[in-house]
């Protein structure tokens, strides 16, 4: 399931495009299909062979648009291996809360963009993640995990210091909210509680059925209880 709106992004075919912390690949998945030239960048050796796999694949399959071609890369979202202006998109979802230094992260986002590029960054939303510090000191506390909660003007106003401009933003996967504060409420460690097995099942067919019986409810709960704060920024230096 992706997080990120392409439409608002305004991708286009043959547009360079760097997923910043690709993680499985979900969106630099979705960019192939649309003949985008990609580049995906995760700091695990493990996901970054996973995707790599699922390129090779997919063009096998003829599932790549028409242009479109991908190329999986190791690197650090604080020393990123592009030279200035190397892309015209950016995805970076769900990346920035995990990292120590997220401003030296944005600086580099805005160095790889192009004058006049666009990017669409999401972190948690602050309520819905709130909750999960409330219910879980584990949540938050182990290797790898969150270090921070933003607060939404507090994003907007750090990203522009990095000299990227917020043109618009939404929530997303409201469905996914209840789910983390059941696991956090049971315990992360119980992931056979039935409750959390069953929760996670309904999720699972979301995401494969695509219908409208779960799609429907979660767009009219998102801007309440949606995980996450979607941000669509353009180069601020046009």
């Amino acid at each position: 399931m992706l997080t990120v709106d392409f439409d608002r992004l305004g991708l286009r075919p043959g547009e360079r495009v760097l997923d910043l912390g690709c993680g499985a690949g979900r969106h630099a998945f979705g960019c192939l299909r649309r003949g985008a030239f990609v580049v995906a960048l995760d700091a695990s050796r493990d996901e970054i062979d996973g995707v790599t796999a699922m390129m090779a694949a997919m063009a096998e399959a003829g599932e790549v648009g028409k242009g479109g071609a991908g190329a999986a890369v190791m690197g650090d979202a604080l020393e990123l291996p592009f030279s200035d202006g190397a892309f015209d998109k950016i995805i970076c979802a769900e990346v920035l809360e995990h990292l120590a230094d997220d401003s030296s992260a944005m600086a580099e986002i805005a160095r790889v963009l192009r004058p006049g590029g666009s990017l669409a960054i999401s972190v948690p939303r602050y309520g819905p993640e709130l909750v999960n510090w409330a219910l879980s000191e584990r949540y938050h506390s182990v290797p790898g995990g969150h270090l921070r909660i933003y607060r939404r003007s507090q994003l907007f106003d750090r990203l522009g210091e990095a000299g990227l401009e917020v043109v618009g933003s939404h929530h997303a996967h409201a469905l996914h909210s209840p789910y983390w504060w059941l696991r956090c409420l049971v315990g992360l460690e119980k992931e056979d509680c039935p409750a959390v097995r069953s929760y996670h099942r309904l999720l699972v067919w979301d995401i494969t059925a695509h219908t409208p019986i779960t799609r429907v409810p979660e767009k009219m709960l998102n801007p309440f209880l949606g995980k996450s704060l979607v941000v669509y920024l353009r180069h601020a230096d046009r």
